[in-house]
């Protein structure tokens, strides 16, 4: 008997269906979990140790801070003393704190409170008291003290009120002068800018001298010069007519500046009449810095004008 030509069909889904991509197999709930879990404790950790880096930063910055503000010789020169009521501002000068002699901390304990004084801008000099009525000049960076002490000693009718912020140098002037016997010369830590315009009265100084002071040699870091207009303007606020603005320098680059800005000011007249350098006066000894300078052929050069 012959075979149905019509087969019976097979049942739809009845047979096996090819094999297709392999799904990814799902992990477990509790893997998942888990695996969050160890995520968040790992955010956590580097978020606690972000914050303990921080922390320890600002401990170490308020540290330097409190070093900075605290005097490094009790009753001596404050470390900071305009602190933080003063505005910031470019400033001329560079502190640096240096090793201190035995013998400068010495004459530093003993005589800063006789004869030291902190800028600190809260108050007006009195200077007529604090010389005992002699003419004041004020000296503004004086190195370790050896030509300020000879100058107070050739010169006792004058007295000199001596600025700076170099520690060892300040002990060393106070030990020079009390070693001499004078008692013309103060020594005052701090910005020396901060001292002519909140600390001294119009037409309270005799003089200025500025010996040697930095002279920035790189032409962008020229605005950090002492010797400027705008200074020269607050000076001469401070200066009684007739007063002897005296500048030295061996970087020749700076000495023109000083005299071209002094030449170019109102209120300062040269003391040369070919309107050039003086010669150095007798009252300013040479100095061991000059003395280097001079050694390695550098050209000194003294300004000397007047307040009209």
């Amino acid at each position: 008997m012959s075979e149905p030509l019509n087969p019976t069909p097979e049942t739809p889904g009845s047979a096996a269906e090819a094999p297709g991509p392999t799904p990814e197999t799902a992990l477990p709930a509790e893997d998942a979990a888990a695996e969050a879990s160890l995520a968040e404790a790992s955010l956590a950790e580097d978020s606690l140790a972000q914050d303990d880096a921080a922390a320890r930063r600002a401990a170490s910055f308020e540290r330097q801070r409190r070093l900075r503000q605290e005097p490094r010789f009790p009753g001596g020169p404050a470390a900071d003393p305009a602190g933080s009521h003063h505005e910031r501002r470019i400033r001329s000068f560079q502190p640096r704190r240096s090793r201190v002699t035995t013998g400068q901390e010495d004459a530093l304990q003993r005589l800063w409170p006789t004869w030291g004084l902190d800028i600190d801008g809260r108050s007006v000099l009195d200077l007529p008291a604090l010389f005992g009525g002699l003419p004041v000049v004020l000296e503004i960076g004086f190195g370790m003290g050896e030509a300020t002490a000879q100058m107070a000693a050739d010169d006792p009718g004058t007295g000199i009120l001596a600025v700076d912020v170099h520690t060892p140098g300040q002990g060393n002037l106070l030990g020079l002068a009390e070693r001499a016997g004078v008692s013309n010369v103060r020594v005052a830590n701090g910005d020396a800018i901060i001292l002519l315009r909140e600390m001294l009265e119009p037409a309270a100084l005799d003089g200025l001298r500025v010996y040697f002071p930095d002279p920035w040699p790189k032409k962008r870091h020229h605005k950090r010069r002492l010797i400027q207009p705008e200074f020269l303007d607050l000076v001469a606020q401070r200066l009684k007519p007739g007063a002897l603005v005296h500048c030295a320098t061996d970087w020749e680059p700076y000495a023109e500046q000083m005299l071209e800005v002094l030449t170019a000011h109102p209120l300062y007249e040269n003391t040369q009449p070919d309107g050039g350098y003086a010669p150095r006066p007798a009252f300013r000894p040479l100095t061991r810095f000059e003395g280097q300078g001079l050694d390695k052929g550098h050209v000194v050069h003294d300004v000397l004008f007047t307040r009209r």
